[in-house]
Protein backbone atom coordinates (compact mmCIF):
# COMPACT_ATOMS: atom_id res chain seq x y z
CA UNK A 1 0.00 0.00 0.00
CA UNK A 2 2.81 2.41 0.89
CA UNK A 3 4.52 1.62 -2.40
CA UNK A 4 1.34 2.46 -4.33
CA UNK A 5 1.03 5.73 -2.42
CA UNK A 6 4.66 6.57 -3.26
CA UNK A 7 4.08 5.87 -6.94
CA UNK A 8 0.97 8.08 -6.90
CA UNK A 9 2.90 10.95 -5.25
CA UNK A 10 5.70 10.64 -7.81
CA UNK A 11 3.26 10.65 -10.72
CA UNK A 12 1.47 13.69 -9.29
CA UNK A 13 4.79 15.49 -8.84
CA UNK A 14 5.83 14.82 -12.44
CA UNK A 15 2.44 15.91 -13.74
CA UNK A 16 2.57 19.15 -11.75
CA UNK A 17 6.12 19.87 -12.90
CA UNK A 18 5.10 19.26 -16.49
CA UNK A 19 2.17 21.69 -16.26
CA UNK A 20 4.43 24.40 -14.78
CA UNK A 21 6.99 23.92 -17.54
CA UNK A 22 4.25 24.09 -20.17
CA UNK A 23 3.01 27.51 -19.02
CA UNK A 24 3.67 29.99 -21.80
CA UNK A 25 5.33 33.38 -21.30
CA UNK A 26 4.06 36.68 -22.71
CA UNK A 27 6.35 39.72 -22.82
CA UNK A 28 4.68 43.08 -23.49
CA UNK A 29 6.93 46.06 -24.22
CA UNK A 30 5.87 49.61 -24.93
CA UNK A 31 5.02 53.01 -23.54
CA UNK A 32 2.25 54.16 -21.20
CA UNK A 33 -0.24 52.08 -23.22
CA UNK A 34 1.55 49.12 -21.58
CA UNK A 35 2.43 50.69 -18.22
CA UNK A 36 -1.25 51.77 -18.05
CA UNK A 37 -0.25 55.27 -16.92
CA UNK A 38 -1.93 56.07 -13.58
CA UNK A 39 -3.89 52.85 -13.26
CA UNK A 40 -2.89 49.31 -12.13
CA UNK A 41 -1.37 47.14 -14.84
CA UNK A 42 -3.89 44.45 -13.94
CA UNK A 43 -6.66 46.58 -15.50
CA UNK A 44 -4.97 46.57 -18.91
CA UNK A 45 -6.38 44.34 -21.66
CA UNK A 46 -3.01 42.65 -22.24
CA UNK A 47 -2.80 41.66 -18.58
CA UNK A 48 -6.31 40.23 -18.79
CA UNK A 49 -5.37 38.45 -22.02
CA UNK A 50 -2.45 36.73 -20.31
CA UNK A 51 -4.67 35.72 -17.39
CA UNK A 52 -7.38 34.42 -19.73
CA UNK A 53 -4.86 32.24 -21.58
CA UNK A 54 -2.99 31.12 -18.45
CA UNK A 55 0.28 32.79 -19.39
CA UNK A 56 3.13 34.23 -17.35
CA UNK A 57 2.86 38.00 -17.91
CA UNK A 58 5.92 40.25 -18.10
CA UNK A 59 5.16 43.97 -18.45
CA UNK A 60 7.94 46.20 -19.83
CA UNK A 61 5.90 49.36 -20.26
CA UNK A 62 7.35 52.75 -19.42
CA UNK A 63 5.49 56.06 -19.51
CA UNK A 64 6.76 58.37 -22.25
CA UNK A 65 8.88 55.69 -23.92
CA UNK A 66 9.61 55.83 -27.66
CA UNK A 67 10.71 53.18 -30.11
CA UNK A 68 13.31 55.51 -31.60
CA UNK A 69 13.98 58.49 -29.36
CA UNK A 70 15.95 58.56 -26.11
CA UNK A 71 13.99 60.46 -23.46
CA UNK A 72 16.31 60.07 -20.48
CA UNK A 73 16.76 63.85 -20.29
CA UNK A 74 13.60 64.98 -22.07
CA UNK A 75 12.18 67.84 -20.05
CA UNK A 76 11.60 67.41 -16.32
CA UNK A 77 10.76 63.70 -16.61
CA UNK A 78 13.08 60.76 -17.11
CA UNK A 79 11.22 58.62 -19.61
CA UNK A 80 14.29 56.48 -20.17
CA UNK A 81 16.12 55.11 -23.21
CA UNK A 82 14.43 54.17 -26.47
CA UNK A 83 12.90 50.73 -26.88
CA UNK A 84 15.45 49.74 -29.50
CA UNK A 85 17.95 49.90 -26.60
CA UNK A 86 15.95 48.75 -23.57
CA UNK A 87 14.32 45.67 -25.17
CA UNK A 88 17.38 43.71 -24.01
CA UNK A 89 15.97 43.76 -20.45
CA UNK A 90 13.14 41.41 -21.49
CA UNK A 91 13.01 37.76 -20.45
CA UNK A 92 14.48 35.78 -23.38
CA UNK A 93 12.34 32.68 -22.78
CA UNK A 94 9.15 34.34 -24.04
CA UNK A 95 6.74 32.39 -26.21
CA UNK A 96 5.06 35.62 -27.32
CA UNK A 97 6.12 39.25 -27.48
CA UNK A 98 3.69 42.11 -27.98
CA UNK A 99 5.01 45.55 -28.93
CA UNK A 100 2.54 48.33 -28.19
CA UNK A 101 4.23 51.57 -29.19
CA UNK A 102 4.41 54.49 -31.59
CA UNK A 103 2.22 57.14 -29.94
CA UNK A 104 5.12 59.10 -28.47
CA UNK A 105 7.19 58.60 -31.61
CA UNK A 106 4.36 60.07 -33.71
CA UNK A 107 4.27 63.17 -31.51
CA UNK A 108 8.03 63.51 -32.02
CA UNK A 109 7.96 62.83 -35.77
CA UNK A 110 5.06 65.14 -36.69
CA UNK A 111 5.86 66.01 -40.33
CA UNK A 112 9.65 65.70 -40.16
CA UNK A 113 10.99 63.28 -42.79
CA UNK A 114 14.33 62.77 -41.01
CA UNK A 115 12.61 61.87 -37.74
CA UNK A 116 10.32 59.46 -39.58
CA UNK A 117 13.35 57.76 -41.11
CA UNK A 118 14.92 57.53 -37.66
CA UNK A 119 11.76 55.82 -36.45
CA UNK A 120 11.85 53.36 -39.36
CA UNK A 121 15.52 52.50 -38.78
CA UNK A 122 15.00 52.10 -35.03
CA UNK A 123 11.96 49.89 -35.52
CA UNK A 124 14.00 47.63 -37.78
CA UNK A 125 16.68 47.34 -35.09
CA UNK A 126 14.04 46.65 -32.43
CA UNK A 127 12.31 43.87 -34.36
CA UNK A 128 15.57 42.23 -35.42
CA UNK A 129 16.87 42.44 -31.87
CA UNK A 130 13.77 40.85 -30.34
CA UNK A 131 13.91 38.04 -32.91
CA UNK A 132 17.43 37.24 -31.72
CA UNK A 133 16.80 37.78 -28.01
CA UNK A 134 13.60 35.70 -27.94
CA UNK A 135 14.21 33.10 -30.66
CA UNK A 136 11.17 30.95 -29.91
CA UNK A 137 8.74 33.86 -29.56
CA UNK A 138 5.90 34.80 -31.88
CA UNK A 139 6.04 38.60 -32.17
CA UNK A 140 3.01 40.85 -32.67
CA UNK A 141 2.58 44.61 -32.95
CA UNK A 142 -0.31 46.76 -31.71
CA UNK A 143 -0.54 50.20 -33.33
CA UNK A 144 -1.62 53.47 -31.72
CA UNK A 145 -5.27 54.57 -31.91
CA UNK A 146 -6.68 56.64 -34.77
CA UNK A 147 -5.33 59.91 -33.33
CA UNK A 148 -5.94 63.03 -35.40
CA UNK A 149 -2.51 64.63 -35.12
CA UNK A 150 0.47 64.94 -37.49
CA UNK A 151 2.82 61.98 -37.39
CA UNK A 152 0.36 59.22 -36.51
CA UNK A 153 -0.57 58.20 -40.06
CA UNK A 154 3.09 58.21 -41.12
CA UNK A 155 4.33 56.22 -38.12
CA UNK A 156 1.56 53.63 -38.42
CA UNK A 157 2.32 53.22 -42.13
CA UNK A 158 5.97 52.49 -41.27
CA UNK A 159 4.86 49.99 -38.60
CA UNK A 160 2.71 48.10 -41.12
CA UNK A 161 5.45 48.05 -43.79
CA UNK A 162 8.26 46.99 -41.44
CA UNK A 163 6.22 44.32 -39.68
CA UNK A 164 5.12 42.90 -43.04
CA UNK A 165 8.78 42.52 -44.01
CA UNK A 166 9.39 40.54 -40.81
CA UNK A 167 6.19 38.48 -41.08
CA UNK A 168 4.86 40.03 -37.86
CA UNK A 169 1.06 40.30 -37.47
CA UNK A 170 -0.28 43.77 -36.68
CA UNK A 171 -3.35 44.64 -34.63
CA UNK A 172 -4.32 47.66 -36.71
CA UNK A 173 -5.98 50.34 -34.59
CA UNK A 174 -5.21 53.34 -36.79
CA UNK A 175 -8.61 53.08 -38.46
CA UNK A 176 -11.86 55.02 -38.19
CA UNK A 177 -13.62 51.65 -37.78
CA UNK A 178 -11.62 50.81 -34.65
CA UNK A 179 -13.87 50.10 -31.67
CA UNK A 180 -11.83 52.67 -29.71
CA UNK A 181 -13.25 55.90 -31.16
CA UNK A 182 -10.46 58.16 -29.99
CA UNK A 183 -11.63 61.15 -32.06
CA UNK A 184 -14.96 61.38 -30.23
CA UNK A 185 -14.88 63.51 -27.06
CA UNK A 186 -17.90 61.80 -25.48
CA UNK A 187 -16.35 58.37 -26.11
CA UNK A 188 -13.09 59.53 -24.50
CA UNK A 189 -15.00 60.81 -21.47
CA UNK A 190 -16.48 57.34 -20.95
CA UNK A 191 -13.62 55.03 -21.95
CA UNK A 192 -10.38 57.01 -21.51
CA UNK A 193 -8.76 58.22 -18.32
CA UNK A 194 -10.01 61.71 -19.13
CA UNK A 195 -11.88 63.48 -21.91
CA UNK A 196 -8.64 65.14 -23.06
CA UNK A 197 -6.71 61.84 -23.12
CA UNK A 198 -6.02 60.29 -26.53
CA UNK A 199 -3.84 57.44 -25.30
CA UNK A 200 -4.85 55.78 -22.03
CA UNK A 201 -7.95 53.66 -21.61
CA UNK A 202 -9.68 53.41 -18.26
CA UNK A 203 -10.96 50.09 -16.88
CA UNK A 204 -14.13 50.27 -18.98
CA UNK A 205 -12.08 51.01 -22.09
CA UNK A 206 -9.82 48.02 -21.51
CA UNK A 207 -12.86 45.80 -21.02
CA UNK A 208 -14.34 47.12 -24.27
CA UNK A 209 -11.17 46.42 -26.24
CA UNK A 210 -10.34 43.09 -24.61
CA UNK A 211 -12.55 40.86 -26.84
CA UNK A 212 -11.08 42.47 -29.97
CA UNK A 213 -7.52 41.89 -28.77
CA UNK A 214 -8.24 38.35 -27.60
CA UNK A 215 -9.79 37.35 -30.94
CA UNK A 216 -6.85 38.83 -32.85
CA UNK A 217 -4.34 37.09 -30.57
CA UNK A 218 -6.03 33.72 -30.93
CA UNK A 219 -6.28 34.03 -34.72
CA UNK A 220 -2.94 35.65 -35.55
CA UNK A 221 -0.59 34.88 -32.68
CA UNK A 222 -1.49 31.61 -31.00
CA UNK A 223 0.83 28.78 -31.94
Amino acid sequence: MKQLQLVFVLLLTFATAGSVQAQEVLNVIGDSYVANHKRPKEEAWHSKLAAELGMVYNNYGRNGSCVAFDRTHDGKYNFGPAMWVRYTAMAPDADYVLIIAGHNDADKVKQNADSLQMFADSLEVLLSGIEKLCPKAKIGYVTPWYVDRPGFAQVCKVIKKTCKRHGIPVLWNYDKKCIINVRDALFRKIYFQSADDTAHLNAAGHDLFFPVALLWFQEKMKK
